[in-house]
């Protein structure tokens, strides 16, 4: 804990300053010295010493003192990040961040917390928070030891793929960025729904063991912190970049966190009930789109290659450690492009992915779940559709661009409407002589993997 002076005593007729055990440590606390001696000198009569407080801003030594109180890095395509070095006070009721500057040049930043700076009709939905200084700061009433790390839980959450590479994955980047060492820190959360807090209940445990502040639902109460960050830092749909985290973070390590996280001390993956590989087939139902219309033949099919076959529909209430002991303990999941792949993040390294790809979606495909499976270390294999196997043959004519040259169409603009178009629109009925083949692989690396792993 800093140690700060114990006593400093300031005369200005004749001029004398005493500072009893002047020992500090960090620049908060000099800051602090440097602008009561800086008063003394003002006040002193001293020749030379202006009074002006622009003057004494411009002293070196206070604007780099106040230049590293708060940095906005307002330069990433998907996200800011704002970082306050010094105490900070928090006041619910303004969204605003409080920090004292006894000189200018006084901070005025605000900020949306949440990695989806290049759609304003998302940012839009996202609460601004505000950084302030130079106005008094509201009393403290909850003190924290630990600094804050502040974000929203807002935007497209609710959507389960969206619940981590706009959430966890940036939180997880985010900590292992700002406190690489392991720090003890804070979550300050806008939008913290209650059943989004009970859903990610263990992975927020798993991250700190402080209850969060609800920013929206906690507005009786200031809270203090030593420092805080504000924003989540995102390297791109569902990546890691080891080369911009100190300790060389992958998703191999997200991976061994959600292990921590939902494991349990369960042994999952036991061989004493397995004879066959397992299958989890990700079933979608009702007018979500892409659902397998010909779902029960293709588990049959799976069958007869010699897969057990659990069929898995996850819903908004299915416990995720649930959903984890079920994948994590199976070698081998199949399903069409859609959120709930996203439990792919559950399989063990070395089993075996295969991504049924739509017309349409095939770059989508790779960003949001071949980059991730093959990061992670799984064997991932892609069967991208014919268009004999959509159910666009039925509504567009095959001289359409939607199936001649769906990138054509995309071109750069992937709007709603496209989306609309190859995500809702469209169904699967697969090609279950061509799909056998890809299964019969797929059971031939889950076979070995079983073997191995159990």
């Amino acid at each position: 804990m800093e140690e700060h002076p114990k006593a400093l005593v300031c005369s200005t007729k004749p001029f004398v300053l005493v500072i009893i055990n002047e020992t500090f440590e960090n620049s908060f606390s000099g800051f602090c010295i440097f602008s009561m001696i800086v008063w003394c000198l003002k006040h002193s009569g001293i020749a030379g010493v202006k009074k002006e407080d622009d003057a004494v801003a411009s002293s070196p030594l206070t604007k780099s003192l106040q230049d590293r109180r708060v940095n906005c890095d307002r330069s990433q395509k998907s996200y800011d990040l704002c970082t306050i070095n010094a105490p900070t006070v928090l006041d619910p009721t303004t969204s605003s961040f409080h920090v004292h500057t006894p000189f200018p040049p006084y901070t005025a930043e605000k900020i949306r917390p949440y990695p989806r700076k290049w759609e304003p009709f998302t940012m839009n939905r996202i609460k601004e928070l505000y950084i302030t200084s130079g106005r008094p700061s509201p009393p403290c009433k909850a003190r924290h030891s630990a600094p804050a790390i502040v974000f929203s839980a807002g935007g497209y959450t609710g959507n389960f793929f969206h619940d981590f590479n706009d959430g966890f994955v940036p939180i997880f980047i985010t900590v292992n960025t700002i406190f690489p060492n392991n720090q003890d820190f804070v979550f300050v959360i806008s939008k913290a729904r209650r059943w989004w807090v009970s859903k990610y209940a263990d992975l927020l445990r798993t991250f700190s063991n402080h209850p969060i502040v609800d920013l929206d639902n906690d507005n009786s109460t200031t809270h203090c912190f030593p420092s805080a960050t504000l924003g989540v830092i995102s390297h791109g749909f569902m990546k890691i970049d080891p080369a911009l985290t100190p300790n060389s973070v992958t998703f191999r390590h997200f991976r061994a966190f959600l292990d921590r996280a939902y494991n349990r001390g369960q042994n999952h993956h036991s061989t004493a009930s397995k004879s066959r590989p397992r299958l989890v087939l990700a079933s979608r139902s009702g007018g979500i789109g892409r659902v397998i219309l010909n779902q029960n033949d293709l588990k049959r099919v799976a069958e007869e290659v010699g897969f057990q076959v659990i069929v898995f529909e996850p819903t908004p209430r299915t416990p995720l450690h649930q959903a984890y002991g079920i994948i994590n303990s199976s070698d081998a999941m199949v399903g069409v492009h859609g959120a709930a792949l996203t439990h792919s993040l559950f399989l063990r390294r070395g089993s075996v992915l295969i991504q049924v790809v739509p017309i349409g979606a095939e770059w989508v495909a790779e960003a949001c779940f071949g980059n991730s499976a093959k990061a992670m270390g799984l064997e991932y294999m892609e069967y991208r559709m014919g268009e004999e196997e959509s159910s666009l043959v039925d509504k567009y004519s095959k001289d359409s661009l939607v199936l001649k040259d769906p990138v054509g169409l995309q071109g750069n603009n992937w709007s709603s409407a496209i989306m609309d178009i190859y995500l809702k629109e469209q169904n699967v009925r697969l090609d279950l002589v061509r799909f056998r083949k890809y299964l019969k692989k797929a059971y031939l690396k889950a076979k070995m993997f079983m073997n191995r792993k159990g």
